[in-house]
């Protein structure tokens, strides 16, 4: 019955990984998704070289990267989750498309792609600990200029 529980808030945590982000409430990344260090891996979209960085300093980047992008949203699922002892991997696919009223070559981006995701459990719960984006394609403007 853990096993169950625990994939159970496993899909929990990755589902308001991206509902957070979507409502940029950045706070609640940091407070209740992330551990206080990540391994980052977002290079396969032009992100920088992978490696550790605070809960911080990724809410701060996506903070600044979403500046001018009226509405995201992410759909995630196709769950492949394996959990042993405190530690777990979630691989998941995911589209986030970007909307920007204001864009004149297109209104959206979409991109395509799946995560590979570990996670641990802490006295609070379940938390991200590594964060890896897989780019499969991306559609659209891709500026949203």
């Amino acid at each position: 019955m853990t096993e169950v529980r625990d994939k159970l808030d496993l899909t929990e945590l990755v589902n308001r990984l991206f509902m957070y982000t979507d409502d940029r409430n950045w706070q609640g990344l940091i407070n209740e998704i992330f551990t206080t260090d990540v391994y980052l891996d977002m290079e396969s979209n032009g992100g920088a070289p992978p490696g550790m960085v605070t809960a911080q300093a990724i809410t701060d980047g996506w903070h600044q990267g979403f500046q001018g992008v009226d509405a995201i949203h992410h759909q995630g699922g196709h769950y492949l989750i394996t959990v042993n002892g405190d530690q777990a991997d979630v691989y998941g696919y995911a589209v986030a498309t970007h909307y920007r009223t204001a864009a004149i070559h297109g209104k959206t981006r979409t991109f395509v792609g799946s995560y590979d995701i570990k996670a641990e459990r802490t006295g609070n719960g379940w938390r991200i600990n590594h964060l890896k984006y897989n780019l499969k394609y991306a559609d659209g403007n891709a500026s949203l200029q």
